[in-house]
This record gives C-alpha cells, sequence and structure tokens, in this order.
C-alpha cells in the first residue's frame, strides 16, 4: 500500500510540474522528424505514439515527417536493386523511385499511422503528392575539385528539394483534430515523384507552418563538441561559428544546416533529439532536463 502510494504521489507530483510546460504549448504546433532507431525498437515505437497521442490530448498540435533510409535499402537488396550514394543521397532511378514510394508511402507511412491509432490517435497518412502537399524541383549537385576548370553537374536521379508546402491542407488537418503523418516523397510540375531527405521535408513543414518546434530524432545524443560533450542551449550565431571552425563536419552538417535554416525562417526553436531515450519527446517539452541539442534565434 505504501508504495502505491509513493508511485500515486510521485505521478502526481509530475503530472503537476508539467503543468507549466502544456500551458505554454498548448494550441502551438510542433513538427517531429521521426527515423532512426525510435523506428526500429518495438519499446520506443510504442512510446513515440503514446506520447505523440498525449501532445494532441492535452491541446498541442504534433505534425510528425518521417523517413525509411534502412527500410527502402533493405527492400532493395531483396530485389536485387544495387544502392549508390553521393554526397550521403542516394541516386534515385525511375525503378528506385518505384520502390521509394512503395516504402514510404504505403508501409512506412500507414504502419506509424497505425501505431498511433492503435494507442487513442487521429492520425492521416500523408505523402507530398496529396494534394500537391510538397511541391518539389529536381535537386542539382555540383562537384568541383580544383583540377576542374568549372563545377561538375550530377545527376542523381529523381532526388528533390522542397519549393513550397501546402499549408491550407495542413491547417485544415490540424484544425480538424487530426494528426499528419507525412513522408518525404515531393511532386514535380509535370507531375513527377521525387525523393526528399525527411530532415529537410520536416524543416520546411516546419517554416511554412511557423512551427513553435521543430524536433528531429536521432541516433546520437545531440551535437556534440570536440570533447564529446553535447551541445545545447545554442544561438545561430553560435552554430554558424561551429561550422566555421569544423566541430560539425560530415554527416551532422545537413541535420544541422536544416535545423538553423528553419530558426532563421521563424520556427521557435529546432532541437536535435536522442530517439534512442525513451519519451524523449514528452522530456524535451514538458521538464527542464533535455536529451539533445537546442538551437534558437536568440542572441548569447
Amino acid at each position: 500500500m505504501t508504495i502505491e502510494r509513493e508511485a500515486a504521489a510521485h505521478t502526481a507530483k509530475v503530472l503537476s510540474e508539467a503543468l507549466p510546460y502544456i500551458r505554454r504549448y498548448v494550441g502551438k504546433t510542433l513538427v517531429i522528424k521521426y527515423g532512426g532507431n525510435a523506428m526500429e525498437s518495438e519499446e520506443l515505437k510504442t512510446g513515440f505514439a503514446r506520447d505523440i497521442v498525449l501532445m494532441k490530448a492535452v491541446g498541442i498540435n504534433p505534425v510528425v515527417v518521417h523517413g525509411g533510409g534502412p527500410q527502402i535499402g533493405d527492400l532493395l537488396k531483396r530485389l536485387s536493386i544495387e544502392s549508390h550514394f553521393i554526397d550521403g543521397m542516394r541516386v534515385t532511378d525511375a525503378q528506385t523511385m518505384d520502390v521509394v514510394e512503395m516504402v514510404l508511402g504505403g508501409q512506412v507511412n500507414k504502419s506509424i499511422v497505425n501505431l498511433i491509432n492503435s494507442h487513442g490517435g487521429n492520425a492521416i497518412g500523408l505523402t507530398g503528392k496529396d494534394a500537391q502537399l510538397i511541391r518539389a524541383k529536381k535537386l542539382t549537385v555540383t562537384r568541383q575539385t580544383p583540377e576542374m576548370t568549372k563545377p561538375e553537374i550530377i545527376d542523381i536521379g529523381q532526388v528533390g528539394e522542397v519549393v513550397s508546402i501546402n499549408t491550407d491542407l495542413l491547417n485544415l488537418l490540424v484544425q480538424g483534430d487530426f494528426i499528419p503523418v507525412i513522408a518525404p516523397i515531393g511532386v514535380g510540375p509535370d507531375g513527377e515523384s521525387y525523393n526528399i531527405n525527411a530532415d529537410l521535408v520536416a524543416g520546411k513543414v516546419a517554416e511554412a507552418l511557423q512551427a513553435e518546434k521543430l524536433m528531429l530524432l536521432t541516433n546520437i545524443a545531440g551535437l556534440m563538441d570536440k570533447e564529446g560533450k553535447v551541445l545545447t542551449g545554442l544561438s545561430t550565431q553560435q552554430v554558424d561559428a561551429l561550422i566555421a571552425d569544423g566541430t560539425i563536419y560530415g554527416g551532422m552538417l545537413p541535420k544541422i544546416r536544416c535545423a538553423l535554416e528553419a530558426v532563421q525562417g521563424g520556427v521557435g526553436s529546432s532541437l536535435i533529439i536522442d530517439g534512442r531515450v525513451p519519451n524523449a519527446i514528452l522530456l524535451e517539452i514538458f521538464t527542464d532536463t533535455g536529451v539533445g541539442t537546442l538551437i534558437s534565434n536568440r542572441k548569447r
């Protein structure tokens, strides 16, 4: 009985401490990019779905953008279609694009929608082709070495970048108490499909909606300094300096640039969050103890 009472008291204390944070974010839009380990562990998948449903239940408006690179890679391998990458981007010919649409728009998207709905949510799955949600254009990749007189243009197929987001559709869904779950497939002016990096789509969605927060779930603890310590509470100026001195490099650069551009475009703050931590989203929103790196536009 004493243990039960102590557990109940702890629960009450947690809920009481969360109240100021709930008040702060009620009615606000939060864009969450979901991917990596959080999509593979059954425990983390369940925790993610419950977190999203709880956010909606207390008056916060979550919008989910998901990845699915490993799932795409697995199916391509089973179909004996070889994958090639240039600067971290999957070269996407017509055959590969068919697989991308099948996996992202079908398998992964619908499994996330079903997961959220099975925990009491009201999620609806979309790709960027629905009502031209994500208008896109072909991404141009150039490469230059000191020996070249001019940059080389590399064709990586149906890989795109975001031109615009149909905010009318998203606002209609959010106001109707739906939770949009978006697969990062864009549509070009002639109806062609484009494979787009999920982080970039999440950033552009957050910017278009002028979201309170952009939250990027990752497989690491956050942005680290050269000694391996997680950095947080960064201004955009500090992030620029970390890029310039080489602290931010390689695969983390695109993610950080996405977070940075979102904040510069009017998003309240961007967060690089450790998706391996159970209930990482709730910890970041409802407590002072974060589990990642926060970037905001405030000067320090």
